[in-house]
């Protein structure tokens, strides 16, 4: 990889850690400020988390294909100032519709990652993929380290003074971005007229049909669903069940970070050389299904810090591979929209996943949320041993 490819490997990361790290301060305090706060249902709760999902769900493949267009870097820059607004109508949010608005802001500042990836694709060849993707994978581990560390702090003086934290973490990596993040295309898309298309089905379809990316974009739907049931739900297991507080949840998301980071930092090159994309992948869904069907009897802190262990390579193995995989098989000039739509896809999963989680959690009892996890990500495994097929995975097929 060349050393002005490794620079800009280095911003982006550097980009996207701090971007990271402002939403991570919120994760392990908003179920608990809602519940506490607003006295918020746990299915409420849900669907204040799904609404970030699905800002994302309809607005990642319109980023992807604009950033195909105008190039990444100012669209990645557009989304961080929407998601420094969001984090400050957070700090001032006294009410349901309110606390609402403000997801549903952060969700269309954060339809980016598709972007940040296409811009990995562009600066690495494809035997560098998945190490390149690893650099997002590990800047969002970091950030999942330090951010609901510093969140569960600030919480202490203030929910309101973790969103206005949250809020300058992410004006300082736009910042950081304005001066040091450089454009990563070449020649940007010129022809025909750029259209503001919610969904694009015939190239849903066409990607849908490809064998190998749309039995990945797929598989992806289904592990994401799989977590992101216990996104509102974990919280409130800690706070209502563990009586975990706000800072011993910031905790486990810190080691479930930790964990995750050293996995994709130093793992995942290792990997990809001794192994096939497809065992890589079971592995990592195999500790997911440990991970998630054990979380709800973890017993204490030790207990369930031991499980989101489990969780953090599970999540570290998957969150590069899949995305590079989808990525190696995907035509140059469509890198951006492609990866966007797996995105949306993915951002759909988050969607559906807080809302069953919640109201599982309200209706049936809080192990379902983490039971249904556990169990469609065992399904996952399942299908992908069966359908993925290692060999033609050796070779780059074109949509």
């Amino acid at each position: 990889m060349a050393n002005k490819n490794r620079a800009s490997l280095g911003i982006i990361f550097i980009t996207i850690f701090i971007d990271l790290m402002g939403f991570g301060i919120l994760i392990p305090i908003l179920p608990t400020f809602a519940s506490k706060d607003l006295g918020i249902s746990d299915f409420g709760i849900g669907v204040i988390i799904a609404a970030y999902s699905l800002m994302q769900f309809i607005f990642n493949p319109v980023l992807g294909r604009l950033s195909d267009r105008i190039g990444r870097r100012p669209v990645i820059l557009a989304t961080q100032l929407m998601t420094a607004s969001s984090y400050i109508i957070f700090a001032f949010s006294n009410s349901f519709a309110l606390l609402l608005f403000s997801r549903m802001l952060a969700g269309l500042g954060g339809s980016n990652i598709g972007v940040a990836q296409a811009y990995i694709a562009d600066i690495t060849s494809r035997e560098e993929r998945a190490k390149g993707m690893g650099v997002i994978g590990a800047a969002f581990g970091m950030g999942f380290v330090f951010g609901p560390l510093i969140g569960a702090f600030l919480a202490k003086y203030g929910y309101h003074v973790a969103g206005l934290g949250s809020a300058v973490f992410t004006l300082s990596a736009f910042t950081f971005a304005i001066f040091k993040l450089p454009e990563s295309i070449r020649e940007k898309k010129s022809a025909g007229k750029f259209q503001l298309k919610i969904f694009d089905l015939k190239f849903s379809k066409q990607v849908l049909q490809h064998p190998i990316i749309g039995f990945l974009i797929i598989l992806y739907f289904f592990i994401i669903f799989s977590i992101a049931n216990i996104y509102g739900t974990f919280a409130i297991l800690g706070y209502k069940y563990y009586h975990f507080t706000d800072q011993q949840n910031g905790m486990l998301f810190g080691i479930n970070g930790i964990v995750a980071t050293i996995i994709q930092a130093g793992f995942i090159k290792s990997f990809s050389r001794k192994m096939s994309d497809k065992t890589i992948v079971m592995i990592g869904i195999v500790f997911m299904v440990f991970a998630l069907g054990l979380l709800p009897y973890g017993g204490n802190f030790a207990g369930v810090a031991f499980v989101i262990s489990l969780m953090g390579i599970g999540g570290g193995i998957l969150q590069p591979i899949i995305p590079s995989m989808i990525s190696k098989h995907s035509p140059e000039h469509q890198q951006g929209e492609t990866l966007g739509f797996n995105q949306s896809i993915s951002a759909f999963a988050r969607v559906l996943g807080p809302l069953w989680g919640g109201f599982a959690f309200q209706v049936f009892g809080y192990q379902f949320p983490f039971l249904t996890g556990a169990f469609f990500t065992l399904l996952s495994l399942i299908a992908c041993f069966y359908f993925l097929r290692t060999d033609k995975l050796e070779e780059p097929q074109s949509v």
